[in-house]
């Protein structure tokens, strides 16, 4: 019966393993969405950033 059990346990693992691997249409563009948003994150920071550093540059010499 242990042994049963055992085997059982250890095949429904490799299945929902198994399944974990796979990435469907709507996970792919999820993450592509994602991505995006991140770029886009970067991007806008950067320009903040950038922005920043030239009133800093056209105040010195005040």
């Amino acid at each position: 019966m242990k042994a049963m059990l055992s085997i059982l346990l250890i095949l429904s693992s490799l299945i929902l393993i198994g399944c974990a691997e796979q990435d469907g249409p709507v996970e792919r563009a999820g993450e592509s969405v994602d991505e995006g948003i991140e770029n886009s994150r970067d991007a806008i920071s950067d320009t903040i950033e950038d922005a920043g550093d030239e009133i800093e540059d056209a105040t010195d010499g005040y």
